[in-house]
């Protein structure tokens, strides 16, 4: 067993570059962080990031899970990685072909997207929780990945903060369902709006409560 599965066996409790450096320790260059977010949500896309950072840079200040941070904390973090890092990506699956794969499959798809997207292209994934059999490049799945790596909680960062952007244009166009506060989520103003108007295109018709 290499000494990069020993750690990745081993716990660790803060955001770091442990995983990062063992990676570049064999030999791989361009490791890329992916997470995804809205995989709970009841409306809206499911969104991945694919982030790989520049070893030289030093890490935001504050980075973290994104769902450990305010809004305005992952929007600066956001805006200062895409001046640092060396890559990143988004890839989305709409509610359409969520309901036609299921959101598992989705999910899988939407960082898939992400990854292929990458320039360069990554030679080493780290992903929160998932393995990617479909695609063909060495990876570790970490759990709670977003918690203790900082290339993943960096993906994280960027793909909330793109789909909450994204939610907050779609309130634009459905503003009777309040998409800028809950940005998608089964929050009790969600549903109030569900029973009162029904659903619309951005709606997830095989979640529960929606139909």
């Amino acid at each position: 067993m290499s000494d990069f599965q020993l750690l990745a066996n081993q716990p660790v409790w803060t955001i770091g570059v442990d995983f990062e450096d063992q990676a570049r320790n064999e030999g791989f260059r361009y490791i890329a962080g992916v997470d995804e977010v809205g995989r709970g949500c009841l409306a809206g896309p499911v969104v991945a990031a694919a982030c790989i950072l520049d070893s030289s840079k030093p890490l935001p200040k504050g980075l973290n899970d994104s769902k450990k941070l305010t809004a305005l904390q992952r929007e600066s973090i956001a805006e200062e990685l895409k001046e640092i890092i060396l890559a990143y990506s988004i890839g989305q699956i709409d509610a359409e072909e969520i309901d036609r794969i299921n959101i598992l499959e989705a999910t899988k798809k939407s960082m898939c997207l992400a990854i292929s997207y990458l320039k360069p292209q990554a030679d080493y994934l780290l992903i929160d929780a998932l393995q990617l059999k479909q695609i063909f490049i060495p990876q570790k799945a970490i759990i709670k990945g977003d918690a203790i790596s900082a290339s993943i909680a960096a993906a994280s960062i960027l793909a909330k903060t793109y789909r909450d952007n994204l939610m907050h244009e779609y309130d634009n166009v459905y503003p009777q369902y309040g998409f800028a506060s809950h940005v998608g989520y089964g929050t009790k103003e969600h549903f109030n709006a569900l029973r009162m108007h029904g659903h619309c295109p951005l709606h997830r018709k095989t979640f529960r409560g929606v139909v």
